[in-house]
C-alpha cells in the first residue's frame, strides 16, 4: 500500500459529522456482537451491519473496496487465525470461537471505522488473556494520541505493552488517518520509537487497531485473496477505533 498520503486536519464541524459517521458505525457493531452466539453464520452477521448502517442513513464504507477483487461485503468477519479482512459466508461460529469484526460506515462523505474481538461463549483461558491483552494495547495507544506527541510514541506504547505481555504485533498492517478517505496519512503503525515519526497535531482523525497474534508476528493471504491469518494458525485478536486528536486529549468518534 502506498503510504504516501496527506494528512488532512479537520475543523469541528467535520469532526461532527465523523461523529456522526462513527456513532452509526458503533451501532451497527453492537447489533452484531448482540447476534454472536454459536450457529450464527457470518453473512447474518454481515446482513444486521448492513441493515442498520443503512437504516441509520449511512453507506458500507468496504463494501466495493478495490483489492485483488472489489471487496464483497459490509463487515470484515475473521475468526480465531484470521487477524483481519476475512470475507463473510457461510461459516458458522462454534462454540470456543473468537470473531474479530470490522465494519466502516460513510455519512455525508465521512468515515467512521472500527473493530471488536470477542468471545464465542466459553472460551480458552488463552484466548480471554489474548483479547483482554489486545483492549488494553488499544487503550494505550488511545491514550498517545494527543498533540506535541509522535506517531513513534503511539506504536512504541502498543509494542512495549503487548510485547512484554508474550504476545506480537504484525509489522505488516497498520493504524491509518482516516477521514473522507478510509485511508489519509498518517501511517500509524503498532510498534515504534518514542520520538520519532511524524508529529501529532489537533484535527488529525486516527483509526488505531491493535493487531496481536498468540505465536508470531508473521501473517500469510489465505487463497479467497483478502483473509489474512497468522503465519503458524495461532489465535489473533484486532480491536479498532476512530480518535480524533484535540487540544482537550483523544477524543473516541467510534462509540454509540
Amino acid at each position: 500500500m502506498n503510504w504516501a498520503r496527506a494528512i488532512i486536519l479537520k475543523s469541528p464541524s467535520e469532526l461532527e459529522i465523523m461523529r456522526e459517521a462513527g456513532r452509526i458505525n458503533a451501532l451497527a457493531l453492537q447489533a452484531v456482537r448482540e447476534a454472536i452466539r454459536p450457529g450464527v453464520t457470518t453473512a447474518e452477521l454481515d446482513e444486521i451491519a448492513y441493515e442498520v448502517i443503512r437504516k441509520h442513513g449511512g453507506k458500507p464504507a468496504f463494501l466495493g473496496v478495490p483489492g485483488a477483487y472489489p471487496y464483497p461485503a459490509t463487515l470484515t468477519v475473521s475468526v480465531n487465525d484470521e487477524l483481519v479482512h476475512g470475507i463473510p459466508g457461510k461459516r458458522r461460529l462454534q462454540e470456543g470461537d473468537i470473531v474479530s469484526v470490522d465494519c466502516g460506515t460513510i455519512f455525508e462523505g465521512f468515515v467512521g471505522d472500527s473493530a471488536f474481538t470477542v468471545g464465542v461463549g466459553e472460551i480458552s483461558p488463552l484466548a480471554k488473556r489474548l483479547i483482554e491483552v489486545t483492549y488494553r494495547a488499544l487503550e494505550i495507544g488511545i491514550e498517545q494520541l494527543r498533540p506535541g506527541k509522535r506517531v513513534g510514541d503511539v506504536g512504541a506504547a502498543i509494542q512495549s505493552y503487548v510485547e512484554g505481555e508474550g504476545f506480537f504485533l504484525t509489522k505488516e498492517y497498520t493504524g491509518h488517518g482516516v477521514g473522507r478517505s478510509m485511508w489519509e496519512g498518517p501511517q500509524v503503525p503498532n510498534y515504534g520509537v518514542p520520538g520519532r515519526g511524524i508529529p501529532l497535531r489537533a484535527g488529525m482523525v486516527i483509526a488505531i487497531e491493535p493487531m496481536v497474534l498468540v505465536g508470531t508476528e508473521r501473517t500469510k493471504v489465505l487463497a479467497d485473496q483478502w483473509t489474512v491469518a497468522s503465519a503458524d494458525g495461532s489465535l489473533t485478536a484486532h480491536v479498532e477505533h476512530t480518535v480524533a486528536v484535540t487540544e482537550d486529549g483523544p477524543v473516541v468518534l467510534t462509540v454509540p
